[in-house]
């Protein structure tokens, strides 16, 4: 497929980064000397979990919001999501005015709930898979009215995540590799764009966990396609990408070089690098780069190589049962 034939194109990317500019944070960029010398070429950190709600996703929901019209708005609006996704829809709906109602399966941590909630979303529990949460967002879009905001399905979301990319090129413009943690593909296939756009010859690599990947499944057989959600550290990675995908499985399909598998113990090493040599508190979703590259399982082939801490909501409960090795990794007998 190529570049003109994509839902999203480069100037849409452009044109988000100028909407949210003032709603969001540029956030840092930093070189690690300790997986730098692991791997004998520069390994730079973008830290996007420093966002304000925490995650990558506060960009691709201000600039969904924030295309919509003022009487879209005044509806209010409507998204499925694993918690991120929410959270930041709450917070951009709460700072635009406009009253926010967020669907999630009952395997959504509780923290998130609660930060959800929190920030004045509704919230409906409903079913044991994103797929379920769907279902309710399309409920109430026929019943109430409300506007959706897909959490990564939409080019607006993708455009939003892309400008993610344009920083990471700003920031470390001799890169030859990007990781990124991949689910319904928002984040994956608006970083590919930016950063192929600017540069082809970058390589883009999805990470995702091996128990549950949709989109991996999807690729590997041509078509979007349901398979079962299973509990995981990378929570957030969870969910389906949607039998009618109209954005993302296209943009993932022709942009992304490689997906690679983590499993939970690699996941799990992956959180305590970040804490003891990083110092920095990450999700299982965000620390899938840094577990790539522990495990062996990338080769930057004497390139230098971006990866993205892209959330910090994990339960800190869970977060001292990992670092210590307390937790049992959610064994795949584990229920």
């Amino acid at each position: 497929m190529s570049g003109s034939s994509l839902p999203v194109v480069y100037g849409d990317i452009e044109a988000a980064a100028q909407r949210i500019s003032a709603h969001v944070l540029k956030t840092p960029f930093a070189l690690s000397p300790s997986l730098s010398e692991l791997l004998d070429v520069p390994i730079g950190l973008k830290l996007e979990h420093h966002q304000t709600t925490g995650s990558f996703k506060l960009r691709g929901a201000c600039n969904a919001l924030l295309s919509l019209s003022p009487a879209e708005r005044k509806r209010g609006v409507v998204a499925a999501s694993t918690g991120n996704h929410g959270r930041a829809l709450a917070y951009a709906a709460k700072a635009e005015g406009t009253v926010a109602t967020i669907c999630m399966s009952r395997l959504v941590p509780e923290n998130k709930l609660a930060e959800i909630r929190r920030l004045g979303a509704r919230v409906h529990i409903t079913g044991a898979s994103q797929d379920d949460a769907q279902r309710e967002v399309e409920r109430l879009v026929e019943q109430d009215g409300l506007v959706m905001v897909p959490p990564f399905d939409n080019p607006a979301i993708v455009a939003g995540q892309g400008t993610l990319g344009l920083e990471i090129v700003d920031d470390m413009p001799d890169v030859g590799m990007v990781l990124v943690p991949l689910s319904g593909g928002g984040l994956a296939s608006g970083v590919a764009l930016a950063v192929k756009s600017r540069r082809p010859d970058i390589r883009v690599i999805g990470l995702t966990m091996e128990r549950g990947a949709a989109m991996k499944a999807s690729l590997d057989v041509g078509r979007p396609v349901e398979i079962a959600e299973m509990p995981s550290l990378a929570d957030s990675l969870g969910g389906g990408i949607g039998l009618v995908n109209r954005v993302t499985f296209a943009m993932c399909n022709a942009l992304l070089d490689d997906v690679v598998l983590l499993s939970e113990a690699e996941i799990a090493a992956g959180m305590r690098h970040a804490y003891a040599q990083e110092r920095e508190i990450v999700e299982g979703a965000g620390a899938v780069g840094i577990a790539a590259l522990l495990a062996g399982k990338i080769d930057p082939a004497g390139r230098p190589v971006a990866l993205i801490l892209s959330g910090r909501n994990v339960d800190m409960e869970l977060h001292q049962r990992v670092v210590n090795c307390e937790t049992d990794l959610l064994r795949e007998d584990a229920a």
